[in-house]
């Protein structure tokens, strides 16, 4: 016979358009309707239903940009509905809802007249079904929400709308539908069937029978049933579909389970305030669903979007705990948000799973064991060991699905971490986290599943995100209709856990992937938002020095330790770590809010180490310096205080012709004209870290023009278009003083300005400069470039716990992608017997990279410091920024610990003491293990817990010693329990009473909890 198919197709999709879909309802009337425009910020259900509300007609605008609009709704059910069969009442609303995705526009929340939630309203999920029956009243409230669409199609235009200053008073949408409706129900029911068989038909390939006959099933529904009778037909038609669909799946086909999912964004184009109401909004429909469709389960991660569930609805989240105990809604992930992994440091990273673990375990009796990240922006290296000494076993993700360049060659795999720790990991091949199970996701997850012939068996999380109100009806319907069908990959609801634990069945000796998942996009947030950044990296350094300062002062009785504050400012700093927050790549109401709330945590936190530290030395008349870093720093143990020893060390500035050289024992460093580093010598060794003729501490400007996704990206092409900023408008000498020797370079720029103070002190091993800039450019990205002249193969920074290396040269694909790179407090390049290390105080991205000058191999090193991008906050990094950068010749990874510990903890000096001398609390003796953390624990039971790692990447052995009579020490994991013995590498030192040995391997990281018997307070 002839090939009609396409003309079937289009009769198919016309009929479906123009007949079922407006038959979904067969009945409507009208409701009353009135309204309430909340003047400021939301306000709770009790204050809006309180105010006096007016009139409002449908086809009405309404919603000024991020307002809130209460509309009450009053209505009847018409009696002669009561004869109607095989439908359902409900309330449809139409907020005016635009083409934009789910979670980018209006939203609402729908309430009894009583204060309860019933469900959320969305462009996707836009019914509320209704006690009330024929002839009877109802009443509710909508609260409604006009958050502006800041997506914009994507086309990464400037927009006004982030920031309630400049987003204006427009009314943004217009009430299109309020009304009572009657469901018909054998008509939603052939919309679902006739919805399946059609994407299932569009993937399948032309040759085969099957398309071919569901496309004539579908053709002989379309035949009996009337037109103008759609109600009255339907069952007709399904009669005809039914052989299509119960044809059972082919033995080899993919299964995927199911999990219902809504990835709600902590904060990115909306505020952390409205994601409050979008996790109440989604919630509340998955309580809805839950209801009405046993055996569905629904999995949430972020503990912070939970506890501000608790806290501003209380009702709601009581019911979601109900939930939990039935197993029907899986808290996952474990961690207090969906955390950015690159750049928290090394105890924040853990402090997610602590905290995220702990309300989980609180609240619901839970602890998830798999890590839940859909959507970071690529996965440290550290995090399989962070993980696993949380308790958890396995690991999701799918965001290396955006890779640029290359594809990952695994789904299911053990992913190694930098000190060896495996985890169990999964990426969904459906390629999506907001999945509504259409034909084409579940033959897209079939189709690249990467382990055909060692296993069959994915994940696919369905539900829109965001605050697009989660899984809905049709989506449950579709998985129903795909549990066995033949053609399509098996759809079996299930959980998470029921996932993994079936995965790890099926592959019990799966691939492994070594080291970070980086990925191959985005690599803009590792500079984006600089303020923001200075804020994490100096709250988490703050939070270490309180916390040591506060154990050792309630252990040795003077305070009370400070639990409340101390955990406030963590959920503050945890929250604000959010894959969307910490890389920069949010609205500018998002980031004020940051950098407002990383002021509080500072003045919090130096509040505590001061009184700490004064409880400690008491009032005096001597001076003494505190040391909170891990090492030595000048001549003051670790995490002791002492007064500061004398040295006849010093430093010297003079000027040399044009040039200027500042000078100790330890190094000499030269400066042109231009105020250009152009020599740094290490005295013991005589070899000069600049080559010859070349010019370091070299601001460049680079064009910063993404292909798209502005605040997220850079891309390699911009580095084609760079301005050195070697000019200067003054240099001068600004002290002498033998302590530390200055100078002070201006330079000017476009409509910025950069102040360069150039330091070295008298006993110290590096150069210090430290940029205060006014920043004024647009789509620009501002490099600090140090060509070093050594031969370095590979590059090493350090990531959390540990450090990594990547490759200086471009052999492969995979090495020339990852052009730009996060570090942390320092990176280090070197051949062998020379190196250097370049610290930083507060940058992330670094570029680092070999090329060839007058026939010699120059490795250089760049950092990144700020950009300017346009989208999704036109004003980004506009202003005023600190920058501090350390670079020390000759040395090795242990110096480039120690100077990344330097800059970030720095001594603090205490006046008017009555004591010269604060004794650790805690002594480690062996080199390259690192205390992290001092803390009391988290039980509040007064036991000290210690965090410790290996820092230079070799097998070590420690003695770890507290000033604690009759202390007892056991190894633990994160969450501080006892680890099992086999695990255990703790031993107590004979004849050494409070020391004890422990072995650790590269990169290992160790926790130890001390019980002690507390000292009364002085």
């Amino acid at each position: 016979m002839h090939d009609d198919s396409r003309l079937v197709e289009r009769r198919i999709a016309r009929f479906v358009a123009e007949r079922i879909e407006p038959a979904l309802h067969r009945r409507s009337a009208p409701v009353s309707i009135e309204q309430w425009v909340a003047p400021g910020e939301p306000v709770p259900f009790a204050e809006a239903v309180a105010q006096r509300f007016t009139p409002f007609e449908t086809d009405a605008p309404w919603g000024r940009p991020w307002g809130t609009t209460w509309f009450r709704i009053r209505g009847r059910v018409p009696e002669a509905w009561a004869a109607e069969r095989d439908a359902r009442v409900e309330l449809v609303v139409d907020l005016g809802f635009t083409g934009a995705a789910p979670g980018f526009q209006a939203e609402g929340t729908v309430w009894s007249a009583d204060g309860v939630i019933i469900k959320a309203i969305e462009p996707l999920n836009r019914a509320v079904p209704l006690e009330a029956g024929p002839g009877q009243d109802f009443e509710l409230y909508l609260e409604a929400a006009s958050n502006p669409d800041l997506q914009g199609g994507w086309s990464f235009a400037p927009t006004p709308l982030g920031d309630p200053a400049t987003a204006g008073d427009a009314l943004l949408y217009r009430m299109r539908r309020l009304e009572v409706a009657l469901r018909d129900l054998p008509v939603w029911e052939l919309a679902q069937d006739v919805w399946t068989l059609r994407g299932l038909h569009a993937e399948l390939p032309e040759a085969l029978p099957r398309r071919a006959q569901l496309l004539r099933a579908l053709e002989r529904c379309i035949d009996v049933m009337d037109p103008d009778d759609v109600s009255g037909t339907a069952a007709r038609g399904r009669e005809l579909l039914a052989p299509a669909l119960a044809a059972p799946a082919w033995a080899s086909s993919h299964r995927l389970h199911g999990v219902g999912h809504a990835h709600i964004d902590s904060a990115w184009l909306w505020p952390t305030r409205e994601t409050v109401r979008k996790v109440a909004r989604t919630f509340s429909n998955v309580d809805a669903l839950i209801e009405r469709n046993p055996g569905f389960v629904f999995a949430a991660s972020s503990a912070q979007q939970f506890a501000w569930l608790k806290a501003a609805y209380p009702e709601l989240f009581e019911r979601i705990r109900r939930r939990v105990a039935e197993g029907a809604f899986v808290p996952v992930g474990g961690m207090w948000v969906e955390s950015d992994t690159n750049m928290p440091g090394g105890e924040a990273l853990a402090r997610q799973f602590v905290a995220g673990k702990r309300f989980f375990m609180e609240e619901f009796g839970v602890e998830p064991l798999e890590v839940w990240l859909p959507d970071s922006f690529g996965y440290s290296g550290a995090l399989p060991q962070i993980a696993r000494a949380a308790g958890s076993r396995w690991f999701l993700t799918q965001k290396i699905s955006w890779n640029e360049t290359n594809v990952m060659p695994h789904h299911t795999f053990d992913w190694e971490g930098i000190d060896g720790t495996r985890i169990f990991t999964h990426f969904p091949p459906v390629d999506t986290y907001n999945s509504e199970l259409s034909g084409a996701e579940l033959a897209r997850a079939e189709r690249q599943y990467a382990e055909h012939g060692s296993g069959n068996t994915s994940l696919v999380p369905f539900g829109w995100g965001d605050g697009g109100g989660g899984p809905t009806e049709e989506m449950l319907a579709a998985a129903a209709r795909t549990a066995d069908l033949e053609g399509s990959p098996r759809v079996v609801l299930s959980s998470p856990r029921e996932f993994f634990e079936a995965a790890e069945a099926e592959l019990p000796k799966p691939p492994v992937w070594s080291g970070e998942l980086y990925l191959e996009f985005h690599r803009g947030t590792y500079t984006s938002q600089a303020r923001t950044k200075r804020g994490n990296r100096r709250s988490e350094h703050l939070l270490r020095e309180a916390e040591l300062w506060a154990a050792t002062a309630a252990v040795r009785g003077r305070l009370q330790y400070p639990y409340d504050e101390l955990e406030s400012a963590w959920h503050t700093v945890l929250l604000q770590q959010f894959h969307d927050i910490l890389p920069g790549s949010s609205i500018a109401w998002v980031h004020a809010e940051a950098e407002r709330r990383y002021a509080e945590v500072a003045e919090t936190l130096e509040a505590i180490i001061a009184r700490s530290l004064r409880a400690l030395v008491g009032e005096g008349e001597q001076t003494v310096v505190a040391n909170a870093g891990p090492l030595p720093l000048g001549g003051v143990a670790a995490l002791a205080a002492a007064t500061a020893p004398e040295t006849d060390a010093a430093s010297t500035v003079r000027r040399d012709g044009e040039r200027i050289v500042l000078a100790n024992a330890r190094l000499e460093a030269v400066l042109d004209e231009q105020g250009l580093l152009v020599s740094l010598v290490d005295r013991r060794t005589g070899r000069d870290a600049i080559p010859a003729g070349g010019a370091a501490k070299l601001l460049q400007l680079f064009r910063d023009t993404p292909n798209q996704w502005d605040a997220w990206d850079v891309d390699v092409q911009d580095r084609r278009n760079v301005v050195e900023l070697r000019e200067l408008e003054s240099i001068e000498i600004v002290d002498d003083d033998p302590a530390c020797a200055v100078v002070r370079i201006t330079r000017r720029f476009g409509g910025s300005e950069v102040v360069e103070t150039v330091s070295l002190e008298a006993m110290g091993g590096a150069l210090d400069v430290r940029f205060d800039v006014d920043w004024h450019e647009r789509q620009k990205l501002l490099k600090l470039a140090f060509p070093l002249d050594v031969h370095a193969e590979r590059a090493t920074s350090e990531i959390q716990f540990g450090h990594l290396h990547r490759p200086t040269h471009t052999n492969t694909s995979w090495d020339a992608a990852r052009f730009e790179s996060v570090a942390h407090r320092w990176v280090h390049v070197g051949e062998p017997g020379f190196g250097v290390a370049v610290a930083n105080d507060a940058t992330y991205g670094h570029d680092i990279a070999r090329t060839v000058v007058d026939g010699a191999t120059v490795t250089t090193v760049r950092l990144s410091l700020l950009r300017a991008p346009r989208y999704p906050d036109p004003t980004a990094d506009q202003g005023s920024h600190v920058f501090r950068v350390a670079i020390a010749p000759g040395a090795g990874i242990p110096e480039a610990v120690a100077e990344g510990y330097r800059l970030n903890v720095p001594p603090r000096r205490v006046v008017d003491a009555a004591v010269d001398r604060i004794a650790p609390l805690i002594a480690v003796a062996g080199d390259g293990v690192i205390v992290e953390a001092v803390k009391l624990a988290e039980d509040r039971s007064g036991d000290v817990v210690v965090r410790l790692y290996e820092a230079h990447g070799s097998r070590r052995q420690a003695v770890l010693s507290a000033e604690l009579p009759g202390a007892v020490a056991t190894e633990v994991d994160l969450l501080e329990r006892p680890l099992d013995e086999s695990r255990a590498r703790l031993a107590a030192v004979p004849g050494a009473p409070g020391a004890w040995r422990l072995e650790l391997r590269p990169f290992q990281l160790a926790t130890v909890r001390i019980s002690r018997v507390a000292a009364p307070l002085e």
